[in-house]
């Protein structure tokens, strides 16, 4: 069967009020859309056209989450465990309301996930940038008693990365905290200039949070439209600013690391990051052929951008697939002649009986599956 999916966007405060809104060719509500979500988690299942969720037809049992993410400022920085954390963090929780807010864990499945941009720009910091990096950059700051304070935790012997993100979130660095920011504020360098602008940007938005400087020991990473980043369990990560397209393992699974109101268990966010340096790579889309593959190492999805440009494209799928449309118009059918006319901004979902799909019209679509090993 195909069924056509649409969902109400969540109001998440950092969402944009209109980038989502543009994408669907209709007027801003005024409000911030932060999300749409295209699945079965029970958090927000999707709304099948004709009534009912698409929960009730699955059972719950999609490996992968589908989303529409527009964010105007920053998300939570944040890391999510693996499923070995995940499955004993949900154990030593039992006891707490699943609603309650200092819960860690709302599941017990990991939450790998893959952004790709939809905007022409998309920024997110993803990974810890190597310290010595960090240390040209802080050497920019100048010498007061924060930046230097920095210095000298980023110069420690035993995992200067980890410990210098305790000893920010610990409560007890405020006072260093603010000075950074200060230094910030003030300082120049042409080799980190983007990056003095951003976290600028996340200060005036987040004034005297410490996560404004973990955000200081972080990869600044420009996606333009296409490009995508895989996020991997224990990877310290925040998106920034952009409209993408976003899949996860079906999971609700986040531990903070600061620019948030909510919970931050520093303790429980330490045992889950990994605090080895190093660069995010970018995938980016196919230089030729209609059909672009975002390779990433989990087996709960797979995700493929096509562009159809009056030709239909002719997919083999394996398992529960969605088909989210993106821009143009575009039509996805069945071997069996079953047809589906997908307005941008909604997706198709596709039963496992469904092997072949084909796009039709002019635009361009997001098809989401299980992973190799789910299928």
């Amino acid at each position: 069967m195909l069924l056509r999916l649409s969902n109400e966007p969540r109001d998440y405060a950092w969402g944009s009020s209109t980038l989502i809104a543009e994408l669907e060719g209709r007027e801003p509500t005024g409000a911030p859309e932060a999300e749409v979500w295209f699945g079965d988690h029970p958090g927000d299942p999707a709304d099948v056209d004709g009534g009912s969720t698409l929960d009730t037809v699955t059972g719950g049992s999609l490996p992968y989450l589908l989303k529409l993410l527009a964010a105007a400022d920053p998300l939570s920085i944040q890391v999510h465990p693996t499923i070995e954390q995940a499955r004993d963090g949900w154990a030593r929780e039992a006891h707490l309301a699943a609603d309650d807010p200092q819960r860690n864990y709302r599941d017990d499945n990991h939450k790998p996930e893959l952004i790709v941009a939809l905007s022409d720009r998309f920024e997110a910091l993803g990974g810890l940038r190597p310290v010595e990096d960090t240390l040209r950059l802080v050497a920019a700051l100048g010498s007061s008693a924060g930046p230097d304070a920095l210095r000298e935790r980023l110069t420690a012997a035993d995992d200067p990365l980890g410990s210098t993100i305790a000893w920010l979130l610990s409560g007890s660095a405020q006072t260093e905290v603010d000075d950074i920011i200060d230094a910030v504020d003030a300082a120049s360098s042409a080799e980190f200039a983007a990056e003095l602008e951003a976290v600028r940007a996340i200060a005036a938005r987040n004034p005297g949070d410490p996560g404004v400087v973990v955000a200081l020991l972080m990869n600044l990473i420009v996606l333009r439209r296409g490009e995508g980043i895989f996020l991997r369990a224990g990877l310290l990560h925040a998106y920034v600013s952009g409209l993408g397209v976003e899949i996860m393992a079906a999971s609700d699974n986040v531990l903070r690391g600061g620019l948030t109101p909510k919970h931050i268990d520093v303790p429980e966010l330490l045992s889950v990051l990994d605090t080895t340096p190093g660069i995010v790579p970018v995938l980016r889309p196919s230089a030729d052929g209609a059909v672009t593959a975002y390779p990433v190492d989990v087996d709960d999805f797979a995700l493929r951008r096509v562009e159809i440009t009056g030709d239909a494209v002719e997919l083999d799928v394996t398992g529960p697939t969605m088909v989210l449309v993106t821009g143009g118009e575009v039509t996805v059918a069945g071997s069996d002649g079953d047809a589906v006319d997908v307005p941008v901004g909604q997706a198709v979902f596709a039963s496992a009986d469904k092997t072949v799909l084909v796009l039709a019209g002019t635009g361009e679509a997001f098809v989401a599956e299980p992973g190799a090993t789910r299928r």
